[in-house]
């Protein structure tokens, strides 16, 4: 009998770790590009005479992972407002003159923004317990009206040198990252300004994000 050798088996490939770990490095990288490039053109590469009105924040300020309410009563989640550019003001429910300055002023940049005004949300943070007033509820009703506790809100937005935190608008990009500040005492001057901020973020913005978050309604 003639005995023929038996085919090879060929033995498993052994894992190659280094090999996985870079390939999941590079599938993120890939991710996080278009975000981290349109920050690069805005911060880095910017024309020379450009000028920022609001002060950048660095490093940027997550939304905190805290509770809310809307006014209603309802618990919304503080880190589901992601998704939508958020110009953001502080006041108590009271609403004195700077804060309806503030809610007036936040209505004007937004539809200054024209078509991209769908990719920003207005949002008041109240915090305090108090009732806000029936005349301003017509003015709010397509913002996003939240309480949140004033230890979280001090926690996570600042005031600049010598201000207080309902001094400023305040800009969180739809990552949940505060990333500016508008100067306090704002008119309708500075807000022409801060519009302006505001259009250069959405254009520089624009490969990676879209509208589509409905605000919270009060």
């Amino acid at each position: 009998m003639t005995v023929h050798s038996l085919p090879q088996v060929d033995s498993p490939r052994p894992v190659n770790r280094t090999t996985g770990r870079w390939t999941m490095l590079a599938v993120m990288l890939a991710c996080a590009a278009p975000v981290i490039a349109s920050y690069y053109t805005y911060y880095v590469i910017r024309p020379e005479g450009r000028r920022v009105y609001g002060d950048l924040i660095d490093p940027q300020r997550p939304l905190p992972a805290v509770q809310a309410r809307a006014l209603g009563g309802a618990a919304v989640a503080l880190p589901s407002l992601r998704g939508q550019w958020l110009l953001v003001t502080v006041a108590d429910a009271a609403c004195d003159e700077r804060c309806q300055n503030h809610l007036y002023l936040q209505r004007q940049i937004r539809e200054g923004l024209g078509r991209e005004k769908d990719r920003v949300d207005r949002v008041w943070l109240i915090p305090d317990a108090g009732d806000v007033p029936q005349s301003l509820v017509p003015a709010v009703k397509d913002a996003t009206v939240l309480r949140v506790d004033a230890a979280a809100l001090s926690a996570w937005l600042a005031p600049a040198a010598g201000k207080a935190l309902g001094d400023h608008l305040y800009l969180v990009d739809p990552m949940g990252n505060w990333m500016m500040r508008f100067p306090a005492g704002m008119d309708v001057t500075g807000a022409a300004q801060a519009k302006r901020d505001i259009s250069r973020v959405l254009r520089a913005s624009a490969s990676w994000d879209n509208a589509g978050r409905e605000p919270a309604k009060p």
